[in-house]
């Protein structure tokens, strides 16, 4: 009878080191793999990690150039604004009568109308809106005053009649 031979295998490092940590034949093996699972659970942490700070950095970018664009249109219409207003004082100062009280009054209001689409245009929604915190800063009861009149008459005009 013939005697058939096998190779013998090396160790167990041939058949499963490539499919995770080596295995041990000491009773240190569960301290092995649960350095293992504790390793890949924090790869998977700073992994997820990195992708939340990626997405809220995404996020933070697309509200800044949201912010920019909005600005940008508010100036834009600020400008038109001002062009409209001054060719408003325009129309007002060409039909508006020529002497006279009413010409004086015209002549007022077409100037004015034109100094604020200057301004308008020139300085914009954002300088107006600091000019007029500061104007409100240095008068506070006159601004007060003011604000309870037009409120009064805003009021006065969107009641009912009866």
């Amino acid at each position: 009878m013939d005697h058939i031979t096998t190779p013998a295998r090396n160790s167990n490092a041939d058949t499963l080191s490539d499919f995770g940590p080596p295995r041990a034949e000491t009773p240190e093996r569960p301290s092995g793999i649960a350095t293992y699972v504790g390793d890949a659970a924090q790869q998977a942490a700073t992994s997820v990690t990195q992708s939340a700070v990626d997405a809220a950095s995404f996020v933070g970018r697309k509200a800044e150039d949201a912010a920019t664009f909005v600005g940008q249109k508010t100036e834009e219409a600020g400008a038109a604004v001002g062009g409209s207003l001054r060719s408003l004082g325009n129309t007002v100062r060409e039909r508006g009568p020529e002497s006279g009280m009413a010409g004086d009054a015209t002549t007022a209001v077409a100037d004015s109308l034109e100094s604020s689409g200057r301004y308008l245009q020139e300085e914009g929604l954002k300088e107006m809106a600091e000019d007029v915190t500061k104007l409100i800063r240095r008068n506070p009861i006159q601004s007060l005053v003011i604000g309870v009149a037009a409120g009064y008459l805003v009021g006065r005009a969107m009641s009912p009649r009866s």
